[in-house]
């Protein structure tokens, strides 16, 4: 493909490998793996069929929409020469002048510096999570190897509360791994850390920036750097998308002996409330069939109407 593009002088973009924010069709993937799920293929043949069925049932409308937020797209991922260039290290004195200046915007929780050159201070961190997190109840503890399980059973699944606010007091050291770490700790959150990830939030023409942080990034130096004000950077913990597809609270895989889940990813109490989300969407869906049921039944009962009251 690439050889032809060059040969026929076809000018395209530098793009990334993996890059489902910006591919438009990876949006249509999902959708389609979407609507095969719900149609729970038993084989191949099967599955074949309902793929090249609901691919046709994907509206035009929905393709002009993705095509039209490809700009945007774009340009929530255009990163400038600076922002690509990582800041150098500051010498003792740019360090002591920005923290003097940091201090002297905010009335309290400035930072601190230490005679050995780092220092301390706060940052915010904004919990932004679609799924359900894992904790264990009752006295907390978490159940030994040699735990019946019975006492494996005290884990339960539930959801932060949405945009939960959480401040943390952390050394110039401290990277995005130990973050994410002291975060989950905090709330007893009882999930792989990698399946979360810290994302800086920054604005640019009035849109909201995500851009996900590496583990060995340090937190309190880009507080630093970009001062108090949340408007130029604030922090944000998401779940970590992977290079796969996901679904917003499951993910599903098809293997070539037909419809397959790998849920051995989840604990049980995630899988307990995926069947309480799964009777939920059921039941509004056998309301909508209802609806519609009633809806075309009164419009045969009015068609009969007319014929009877005008025979012939």
């Amino acid at each position: 493909m690439k050889e032809w593009l060059h040969n026929n002088s076809v000018t395209v973009l530098e793009w990334p490998s993996q890059s489902p924010d910006l591919n438009p069709i990876e949006h249509l993937w999902r959708d389609l793996k979407m609507a095969v799920h719900q149609r729970l293929p038993s084989n191949l043949t099967e599955l074949e069929r309902i793929c090249k069925e609901e691919w046709q049932r994907i509206p035009k409308s929905r393709c002009e929409k993705l095509v039209a937020s490809f700009p945007k797209r774009l340009m929530a991922n255009v990163t400038t020469e600076e922002e690509e260039v990582k800041p150098t290290s500051l010498t003792e004195e740019e360090i002591k002048a920005k923290i003097d200046d940091y201090n002297s915007k905010v009335t309290e929780n400035g930072m601190k510096l230490s005679p050995d050159g780092t220092y301390t201070g706060f940052i915010k961190v904004h919990l932004k999570l679609r799924r359900p997190v894992t904790v264990f109840s009752g006295d907390g503890r978490s159940p030994g190897p040699c735990s019946s399980s019975e006492s494996s059973d005290i884990r339960t699944s539930f959801y932060l509360p949405s945009d939960a606010v959480k401040q943390l007091h952390i050394s110039s050291t401290t990277t995005v791994r130990e973050v994410i770490q002291g975060l989950l700790k905090k709330f007893m959150v009882q999930d792989n850390p990698r399946k979360f990830a810290l994302c800086r939030q920054t604005r640019r023409d009035s849109q909201d920036l995500f851009q996900k942080l590496p583990l060995s990034e340090c937190p309190l130096y880009l507080r630093l750097l970009a001062g108090p004000d949340l408007e130029n950077l604030s922090f944000v913990l998401k779940e970590n998308e992977t290079g796969e597809v996901e679904e917003d609270w499951m993910m599903m895989r098809l293997d070539q002996c037909g419809a397959l889940a790998v849920w051995h990813a989840f604990s049980v109490p995630e899988l307990q409330n995926f069947l309480i989300i799964l009777e939920k969407e059921e039941k509004e869906r056998v309301r909508q069939v209802e609806q519609r049921y009633a809806a075309y039944k009164e419009k045969l009962l009015q068609a009969l109407g007319q014929v009877e009251s005008n025979p012939g």
